[in-house]
């Protein structure tokens, strides 16, 4: 028999002290997607302190040690997308000043990753800047959903996983057995048109159909 000082932790040890180096945090853009996050990993969320003061600027306190964990901020930068990307920059400063060990930001909707490239002349590319800043914050990697374009991921000098949600919707469509003569798959414009076909092959070579939407402004588009 062995001595009691060499006996092996137990499965349930070892699970309970992995799980304490995993932390999964919220911001206030989408606090209850985090929750579902949270549940379907079987954590709780991190306490976390977030607060706005009286000129508008965001206070971020995390409740709780990080110290050597492997932190996850969601928090996506949908409207209003200022305030969000703020916010997640500030919860990803306050995880690196507390020595997280690694730092992913978790960012379903990517504000300002249509600001791609140039259209015209003298125009910023607000995707890179984001990109740079998220960055220099502290984040070690970026989980994001659907970005505009794939290129967007080559604006990071850290690590991106960009995941999809086509596999989602079509499991939700098979499950609502939709007949084929009555689904028509379409894209918004021209340049959604090879996600919206990829999309209709996987749905038995549904029909596809294609907006015709001129750009006058921003935010002003015509539709036929």
């Amino acid at each position: 028999m062995m001595p009691s000082a060499l006996t092996m932790p137990s499965m349930q040890d070892i699970s309970s002290k992995y799980d304490t180096r995993l932390r999964i945090f919220s911001g206030t853009a989408n606090p209850s997607l985090a929750q579902e996050i949270a549940s379907y990993l079987g954590l709780e969320l991190g306490k976390i302190k977030i607060k706005r003061f009286a000129d508008g600027e965001i206070y971020v306190q995390l409740q709780e040690s990080v110290r050597g964990c492997d932190v996850y901020l969601v928090q996506p930068t949908c409207p209003p997308a200022n305030e969000n990307l703020m916010e997640l920059l500030v919860m990803i400063d306050a995880c690196r000043r507390a020595s997280a060990k690694n730092i992913t930001a978790v960012i379903p909707y990517f504000g300002y990753a249509r600001a791609d490239r140039k259209t015209q002349g003298r125009e910023s590319i607000a995707a890179k800047l984001v990109a740079n800043l998220i960055t220099e914050a502290g984040a070690n990697r970026v989980i994001a959903c659907d970005l505009h374009s794939g290129q967007s991921m080559g604006y990071f000098d850290i690590p991106v996983d960009h995941v999809y949600g086509q596999p989602v919707i079509l499991d939700y469509l098979a499950s609502k057995t939709i007949c084929s003569n009555d689904l028509v798959v379409v894209s918004p414009d021209v340049g959604g048109v090879a996600r919206a076909r990829a999309f209709a092959k996987k749905l038995s070579d549904a029909p596809l159909a294609i907006v015709d939407k001129r750009r006058h402004g921003h935010n002003v588009a015509e539709v036929d």
